[in-house]
Parts: structure tokens; sequence; C-alpha cells
């Protein structure tokens, strides 16, 4: 039996990865709050719904894909919100990058509801998950897994098992810290060598033969903000609420990450800016622009 999907946000990163559901076979019911934004799944023969309760009623799977705690919560355990309409036996995949305790909380809604509950949080970028190649960082029971293996292996692939409910959240606030925090020294590494003289090309060069080499320079630069493309993938304000995640999470653990307070700080810094909204990679731009310099272009 096909299995039925609701799927809620198509922003940067919902919509490829419903798009290859839809062509992988699965049904899409697809919801977002830009009303345009379904036109894609229903060209692939997906159905729009016009409303949260549209997209989950009927469906087998519902897949929730937003950009902060605050909307999944409104999303899934608002009073006209996904779980007011998924049936018992019905499965909550979520995909969202929101805080531990947030996905916590709604785990326990689903359980009380009689819904099962898997947090898949999505690494790598956009161009990944538009060629489906996105990995996903799951916590979930054996059980739940199982049913949604066939679904992430449609979306993406790469799939780690990080425990059970909430741990993919978890792995997911480590990961972003540390490649934010990478990010952010590659871009002030790329401005001093240019302020020092040094063409984009040979620091890629020399940084991609050393250990210097990391995914944030190599490869989210080279195809963003290199480029002169900081059309937002991940902006900047996102970047931040997810630092703020993690930093949020280590003061609760009475935990310092020095070197990562300061990351976030630059942070904070730019999403002050017009910046906020453009992609992450434009902290390079942003610490040439503090260094009174022309950002590089290859």
């Amino acid at each position: 039996m096909t299995t039925k999907i609701g799927f809620i946000g198509l922003g940067a990163m919902g919509l490829p990865l419903a798009r290859n559901l839809q062509r992988k076979g699965f049904p899409v019911c697809a919801y977002d709050v830009a009303p345009d934004r379904p036109d894609a799944i229903v060209a692939l023969g997906g159905t729009r719904a016009g409303s949260v309760r549209e997209a989950v009623e009927g469906a087998d799977i519902v897949i929730t894909c937003l950009p902060a705690t605050p909307h999944v919560e409104a999303v899934v355990l608002g009073p006209d919100g996904a779980l007011a309409h998924m049936a018992a036996g019905a499965l909550l995949l979520e995909m969202s990058t929101i805080d531990a305790r947030g996905t916590d909380k709604v785990a326990a809604a689903c359980a009380a509801r009689d819904v099962a509950f898997v947090d898949s949080p999505i690494g790598r970028l956009v161009l990944h998950a538009e060629r489906g190649e996105s990995l996903f960082m799951v916590g979930a029971t054996d059980a739940d897994f199982a049913r949604v293996e066939p679904l992430l292996q449609a979306m993406g692939k790469d799939i780690h098992r990080c425990g059970g409910r909430g741990m993919g959240s978890r792995m997911k606030l480590v990961n972003n810290f540390l490649l934010l925090t990478v990010a952010q020294v590659s871009a002030e590494a790329v401005a001093l060598g240019t302020k020092l003289g040094l063409d984009i090309g040979t620091i890629l060069e020399v940084t991609g033969a050393t250990t210097a080499q990391n995914g944030q320079l190599h490869t989210l630069m080279v195809n963003k903000v290199l480029q002169g493309d900081t059309a937002p993938g991940f902006t900047i304000d996102l970047a931040h609420k997810d630092m703020t995640l993690a930093m949020t999470a280590a003061g609760e653990l009475r935990m310092g990450l020095p070197v990562g307070s300061a990351a976030h700080a630059v942070y904070g810094a730019a999403r002050a800016t017009d910046f906020a909204g453009q992609d992450y990679s434009a902290l390079l731009d942003f610490a040439c622009a503090n260094a009174g310099i022309e950002p590089p272009r290859t």
C-alpha cells in the first residue's frame, strides 16, 4: 500500500525534499504559508493543501520542515495544528532544526495522542537537497525508523541513526555549531589572505591541499559567495538562530564555549545589517566589508 505523505514547509530545504519524494512515487499533499510554493509539487503529480488540516488528514506520515522552534510548536501543537487532525497510528517526521526541549515537547505530545514520532534534521546544503544527496540525523525507535527509512532514502543519500527520540535534534545542534563556527573562521581567513594580497585561487589551492581544507570554504563558499551568489540557501539570520541553540544548550549544561561565543557574536552583528537575509556564505563579504576591502570572486 502506498504511503500517503502530508508535507508542511516548502522553504529552501523543504521544497527539494518534497519534490524528491513525489518523484520517487510517494504521493505528497503539500502545504506552505506561501500559497504558490506547492505549485512545484502539483506539477509533479502531487496535491496542494489549503491548510495544515488538509495536509495531514488521511496522511500516514506527516513531515514538517520549518524555520524554528516556535513555528514547529504552532504548526504541530496549535489548536488547529497537525496533531489535532492526525489519526492515531500515524507518524510525525519532524525535520526542522529546533532546540532539544522543543523536540522533546513535540514527541511527548505525539505520544499522548498515539502518534509515532521521529526527529530527523537535515545535513548538507540546499544544492545537495536538490540533487537528492542530503544527510539525515535520525532519532527514533527501531519500529518508527523502519517506517520512515524508505522516505529518507527517497529524499537523500546518507542516513545516520543517532539514538532514540530527540537524539537527531541534539546531533544537529552539535553539527551546526561546528560548521557555523568553521564558516566564520574561514571567512576571516580568506579576508585576511585577500588583504595580504593573495589571490583567491592560491588560497583555495593551498588550503585545499592541507588539513586546513573544510567544506565551508571549499564547498559552500566556492559554490556560493565566491561566485557572487548570496541568494539564501540558509540565511545568516537562521545561522544565528542555530548558534543560539548551541549556546543556550551549553549554558543550561554550565559549559563554556569561548570560541563559539565569539562566532555567535559575529553572527549577531551580521544579523543586525543588510546581510541578515543573505546566504550565510556572505559572512565572507561581511568580513571583507569590516576589513575595508573588496571581497574576492572566482
